[in-house]
């Protein structure tokens, strides 16, 4: 997903005062491999390396605490900060391996948004994305690109989700829709 981010892009968004941070996560290939096992419970998921420096810890906290919007751009960059950060949300300088597998059910505790591209059945970021923002609103965003011949992979096309519900459990379903964005700059 952050293919996307052309200098013009990141410039704009500059203009905006909107903030960017980065992460550091060395992306193995089993990221898109697909799920084989039946039970999701059985699958085992790839180990990869990352971090998140005490700057970009520091800064995502103190947005937070400001009532600012964390959004993670790719679903590696969301399973980084789901790593680093602690069961009430606070997020902590780390290093190491991850190999946290994110399905529907998981209480999510960092980002209220996820800019990502359209990804495979049966694959993790598939499972993430229904985790995020509901299996049904991923089968209509799906459905809705699929008709409109959006491009899906990593040079594909880019969706904005919206968590489905809030750290308290709050349901967004009603406040924030699910539906894909398709932005023409994005995709040149």
């Amino acid at each position: 997903a952050g293919l996307h981010f052309t200098p013009e892009l990141f410039a704009a968004l500059d203009a905006k005062g909107i903030e960017r941070r980065f992460v550091t996560l060395h992306v193995g290939a089993g990221t898109f491999l697909p799920v084989k096992a039946d039970d999701t419970a059985d699958h085992k998921m790839h180990a990869e390396t990352g971090s998140v420096s005490r700057e970009t810890a520091d800064a995502l906290n103190a947005a937070k605490a400001k009532g600012g919007r964390i959004v993670a751009v790719g679903t590696t960059s969301l399973r980084l900060l789901e790593s680093a950060a602690r069961e009430d949300g606070t997020l902590l300088a780390w290093s190491g391996p991850t190999d946290i597998f994110i399905t529907p059910g998981y209480r999510f505790r960092t980002a209220d948004m996820l800019m990502t591209n359209f990804h495979l059945p049966r694959s993790t970021l598939f499972m993430l994305v229904s985790a995020f923002s509901g299996l049904e609103t991923m089968r209509a965003a799906y459905a809705h690109a699929i008709e409109n011949r959006y491009r899906f992979y990593s040079y594909g096309d880019a969706s904005l989700l919206f968590r489905a519900e809030t750290s308290d459990g709050q349901s967004l379903d009603k406040q924030a829709p699910g539906a894909p964005v398709h932005d023409k700059e994005f995709n040149g």
